[in-house]
């Protein structure tokens, strides 16, 4: 501790230097040119040990840079460790993929981020601060539910090992993001999405305002963890079939089990339609984001519970989305657009089996040149009551349903339990 407190005052200047500065207007020895090969497109350099090797906004880590900094400050982390890259490199290989050069195609996410230290291993070895966004590891799940036989997961020694443990392939994928493209997504000028970024972040990257010749942002968000079920060369294969669901975070149910909606029971249920689809020979991948609460935050979420179930009339489904819009401003800021980069990334052309009711992931799924065969809905026993009316307000609004979609005085007859009953 006494050491690393030294290492930390001599790395301190006598003042501070604003990555804003006019001193800094070029990317210097690695400036990046965006689809290109991972040589010819240079590294992504967020390192904060070395300013001047610097060609992107933010730091790595996304929003776990902030803990790193409370490291720091505490003496507990040395302000110029590197992280030791032997033996990291990715369990399986994954691309290159012709996506990952498209015009368009990849723009939330670097393609190469899992072979950093196998693409730039002579810049590392040089002194380089690189870091790789995206980890590709192996492990296995254990899912309580499986323990019934209803859900028709069979031990097969290979995907569902004895005892019930499932094997999968995992990766863990970090924001990246390439500023162009992402306006070119929302449709908006590139000028407009720097300003109402700075804006909106309380002016906390002065670069995305200042510095136009940095194209590359690494934004304080959740990332994303895909998980393989079966051989992962499946995905890409269409000889094979692909089954997958695309979950939005819920901490409350995903960990909790909570029943004011039905992302537990949809998750699981994906799961199991996974693993059965790669024990017939083909692949499964949920693609889990870090988009709490629609992505307006879990605090945010709670108040909307409290605002539906204490309104006039009760808990709803004809005032779901009322309320939300009421507390929030928005119905939903999830944004599904740049949802589908990561199916890009792992080479997927074809979904034949998705586990989803929403339109708005199966129009931006579909509209990114991705053909989806059959939809599957959340069985009608797995829902529980109190997401009852989430699930009616949802097929309502579009959401995909094999039956009647519900009128607006079916909708006004579900309702949720009151406060007072929990």
């Amino acid at each position: 501790m006494l050491l690393w407190g030294k290492l930390m005052s001599t790395n301190r200047s006598g003042h501070i230097r604003l990555t804003s500065h006019p001193g800094h207007r070029s990317p210097g020895r690695y400036p990046l040119r965006w689809g290109a090969a991972a040589r010819e497109r240079g590294p992504i350099i967020g390192t904060v040990t070395s300013p001047n090797d610097r060609n992107v906004i933010g730091a790595h880590g996304g929003s776990y840079a902030l803990y790193r900094a409370l490291a720091v400050s505490s003496g507990a982390l040395n302000p110029i460790a590197r992280p030791d890259l032997t033996n990291t490199a990715p369990v399986v290989d994954i691309g290159p993929f012709p996506q990952w050069s498209e015009p368009g195609r990849i723009v939330s996410l670097d393609p190469w981020g899992h072979r950093v230290a196998q693409d730039f291993a002579e810049e590392i070895g040089s002194g380089l601060d690189l870091r790789p966004s995206i980890a590709v590891t192996k492990a296995r799940l254990t899912i309580p539910e499986f323990a019934s036989k209803a859900w028709g997961v069979e031990t097969d020694g290979e995907i569902v090992r004895k005892g019930g443990d499932i094997s999968v392939t995992k990766a863990a994928v970090d924001p990246v993001w390439h500023l162009p493209g992402i306006a070119e997504r929302f449709k908006v000028s590139e000028d407009k999405l720097r300003r109402t970024l700075f804006e909106q972040t309380g002016g906390i990257y002065p670069e995305l305002v200042t510095r136009p010749d940095l194209s590359v942002f690494l934004p304080p968000i959740g990332g994303i963890t895909l998980y393989i079920f079966g051989d992962p060369s499946a995905v890409a294969d269409c000889k094979r079939t692909l089954t997958c669901r695309v979950h939005d975070e819920c901490n409350g149910s995903d960990v909790f089990g909570s029943d004011i909606c039905t992302c537990r029971p949809y998750l699981i249920h994906g799961i199991a339609e996974c693993v059965k689809d790669a024990q017939r020979g083909g692949a499964g991948l949920i693609v889990y984001n870090r988009k709490e609460g629609r992505a307006l935050g879990e605090v945010t979420k709670f108040l909307v519970y409290n605002a539906r179930k204490r309104q006039e009339g009760g808990d709803q489904a004809a005032t779901y989305f009322e309320r939300t819009e009421c507390v929030a401003g928005v119905q939903d800021a999830r944004f599904q657009q740049l949802m589908p980069d990561v199916l890009h990334w792992l080479g997927i052309t074809r979904i034949d089996r998705l586990v989803s009711m929403s339109n708005m992931k199966y129009d931006a799924i579909t509209e990114s040149g991705i053909e989806i065969g059959e939809r599957v809905p959340i069985p009608a026993a797995l829902v529980p009551p109190d997401a009852q009316v989430e699930l009616e307000a949802k097929k309502a609004a579009g959401y995909y349903t094999p039956e009647t979609t519900p009128s607006a005085e079916d909708l006004k007859a579900v309702v949720g339990r009151d406060l007072n009953e929990f």
